[in-house]
């Protein structure tokens, strides 16, 4: 082989796997933002529902705002939980 033929051999090479390397940056970034995405709504929806249950059981029962209260902290526990669950999950698979 003559120099500039293995030149661009090499070249090829180098731009097929910058490309391969790109490709698989993309997709690591698309990754993280569903990942981030599904945390920070299991948080949110834990929180939610938590506070949801707490005004149809203060409105029941007369008591309002405590069990609001109350059923907004459990809620925030149990969403923090799950994402600390749902975090460890992800951090084994890869």
């Amino acid at each position: 082989m003559t120099f500039p033929e293995d030149f661009k051999t090499r070249l090829e090479i180098a731009k097929t796997k910058l490309k391969k390397q790109i490709q698989d940056d993309t997709e690591k970034k698309g990754s993280f933002m569903g990942s981030a995405f599904k945390l920070g709504t299991e948080l949110v929806a834990a929180v939610a529902v938590g506070t949801i249950i707490g005004f149809i059981l203060d409105s029941w029962f007369d008591t309002k705002p405590w069990l609001i209260i109350i059923f907004f902290f459990l809620g925030a526990a149990a969403g923090m939980l799950n994402v600390i669950r749902a975090a460890k999950r992800m951090q084994k698979e890869e």
